[in-house]
């Protein structure tokens, strides 16, 4: 869209001089979603579109190809930008237009690499949400960006609570010598979560040995054990229930409890 610019230049006269100029118009940022498919994908289309300044220019997955990505996210009229399933195609064909374009990447860690590497060799930056990917192949991203000098942003997450939430934890493990977490999904897939496990993490470099009165135990009802510092995790599936994460912390007389619960939606 063109911009009108005025400028006001006073003179000896009375009058002074008016003059209008229209600025050349600013290209949006094209975004191409790679797993758009997913729940994730279609949160970060319906955010995308109502951003200022960025629009969905591809819809990549290997479900529902063919339909509109529009359609598929229940919005009020289509996109008109089918699903491929060729990264490829879309890639190049959007490179064409010469605007400035991004990759954002949902699919999985067996193919983010060559993903990234597609959308560099097109001169496209990456932004990758891949849950699991395994520090390996970040080590190997991060080489290979800085050989092509094209920026990557992986995110480890996509909620600031999240972020808060493992800030908060590394505060209060300081202070208890227990913890515990539970993570509730409505759906069975990946246990424990990447939030889960980030968590345990952090609180294993802490150097500290958590629930010693039971930390040998192999009783498969206390839960999992992350690492080798006794943190437990149990996880649970029940049909409709909000995706969560809450640790518990207990110390003499006390329990602290550090709760999120998350909806795909609010991420964007």
């Amino acid at each position: 869209m063109a911009t009108l610019s005025s400028q006001f230049h006073i003179t000896n006269k009375t009058r002074p001089i008016i003059s209008c100029s229209i600025l050349p118009p600013q290209n949006s940022i094209k975004v191409v979603i790679n797993g758009a498919a997913k729940e994730i994908g279609r949160a970060a289309v319906i955010a995308v579109t109502k951003a200022r300044g960025m629009e969905v220019a591809g819809a990549v997955d290997s479900y529902f190809v063919g339909e509109d990505i529009g359609k598929l996210c229940d919005m009020e009229e289509p996109l008109e930008i089918p699903i491929m399933n060729d990264l490829t195609m879309v890639l190049g064909s959007i490179s064409q237009s010469k605007d400035t374009s991004v990759v954002v990447d949902f699919t999985d860690p067996s193919t983010v690499y060559d993903n990234v590497k597609q959308a560099t060799a097109f001169g496209m930056k990456s932004v990758v949400y891949v849950p699991r990917i395994k520090l390996d192949t970040v080590a190997a991203l991060s080489t290979f960006c800085e050989k092509a000098s094209m920026g990557c942003l992986i995110a480890p997450t996509l909620s600031i609570g999240s972020i808060l939430l493992q800030q908060a934890a590394i505060s209060a493990s300081f202070h208890y010598n227990n913890v515990e977490i539970v993570e509730s999904r409505a759906n069975a897939i990946d246990f424990p979560s990447q939030d889960a496990i980030q968590i345990a993490n952090n609180l294993s470099n802490l150097g500290q040995i958590y629930n010693k009165e039971d930390i040998s135990t192999d009783i498969l009802a206390r839960g999992q054990v992350l690492g080798e510092d006794g943190i437990r995790v149990h996880s649970l599936v029940l049909p409709g229930l909000p995706s969560g994460t809450t640790v518990y912390f207990s110390g003499p007389g006390e329990v602290c409890l550090l709760v999120l619960f998350s909806y795909a939606e609010v991420f964007m």
